[in-house]
């Protein structure tokens, strides 16, 4: 199997990488490294069934490859409000120009989609037939937009071309290879805390998160990719345990046996209150489920933030 993985040298794709290179797949890792990171993929140069290339999803490329995974977009708030514009482009333009090799290739694709399509949800949990409560010019809106026009271009693709595609909705996930600056708020509490910081909650801490492992999110995402009936998606890969930001913060404190404080800030606009996975669908079409609960995957993400610092 021929497999390019856009954002591959990202949290998720590089862990990607990694899991389908140990299967036998010949993969082609693709990234602008505008918020990937080559130390995330170097020990992967070595292999003679991998290959890197330098590339921005927005402008067409031309390669032969029978399965294609798009994760090229930057994923947290700070990343993808640097520079928003260019967030609407990737996961437009980039959708585009992979959906038409996907249709030149005959190649199967499938979209690194989010819970953001959701937004702040009315509907709890988050079903894939609901359609979701987003504002459209909001600051989060270049993602959550860019992200909804993409299963859209998706669809349309296999309505009009037959593509053949896969839509993986992705909840939180989290794990080794995390940035320490992303913004994401597991990574950021794991710092905080190791470092004596104050820990930074926005809002009271009563809103709520879902966190997968990355390992389980990976195995999602491969089950999804070679499932090989008419089940297209969407499907919600999430971990359905859901967490406050005050019970998060308190596990992590707990954990590093760190001194810091929790601290209050104000909620950033249009963050969501709840968020949760129905994984249903997963369950029935997949036979898929997280098997790493929320101590066990933070004690491994708080390990290697340990060794970086240390690094």
């Amino acid at each position: 199997m021929k497999t390019l993985v856009t954002g591959g040298a990202g949290f998720l794709g590089s862990h990607l990488c990694e899991r389908l290179l140990a299967r036998g797949d010949f993969v082609i890792c693709l990234d602008d490294f505008s918020t990937g990171v080559r130390e995330n993929i170097a020990y992967l140069m070595q292999e003679t069934n991998f290959e890197l290339m330098h590339h921005d999803v927005v402008h067409a490329l031309d390669v032969q490859v029978t399965r294609i995974f798009n994760l090229a977009s930057p994923a947290s708030p700070v990343q993808y409000q640097l520079n928003p514009v260019k967030t609407v482009q990737t996961n437009v333009l980039g959708c585009i120009n992979l959906l038409d090799l996907a249709k030149r290739c005959n190649a199967r694709i499938l979209q690194a989609s989010t819970s953001e399509i959701y937004g702040d949800p009315e509907v709890h949990p988050q079903t894939e037939s609901y359609w979701g409560h987003v504002n459209p010019i909001g600051v989060r809106s270049c993602y959550d937009e860019g992200k909804r026009c993409a299963e859209t271009l998706f669809f349309d693709y296999h309505r009009q071309y037959g593509v053949d595609i896969r839509v993986a909705r992705i909840f939180n996930t989290y794990g080794p290879k995390m940035l320490p600056a992303d913004g994401r708020v597991i990574s950021t509490f794991i710092c905080q805390a190791l470092s004596g910081m104050d820990i930074t909650i926005h809002g009271d801490g009563s809103q709520t998160r879902s966190f997968c492992y990355v390992d389980d999110l990976v195995s999602g995402l491969i089950l999804m990719m070679d499932y090989t009936c008419e089940q297209t998606g969407p499907i919600n890969l999430g971990n359905p345990e859901e967490f406050s930001m005050l019970q998060l913060a308190d596990t992590i404190i707990r954990m590093t046996n760190s001194t810091s404080r929790i601290v209050f800030r104000p909620l950033p606009a249009d963050d969501p209150r709840q968020r949760r996975p129905d994984i249903s669908r997963a369950m029935a079409a997949l036979s898929w489920k997280p098997d790493v609960n929320l101590e066990t995957g933070l004690a491994n993400t708080i390990r290697y933030f340990r060794e970086l610092n240390n690094a």
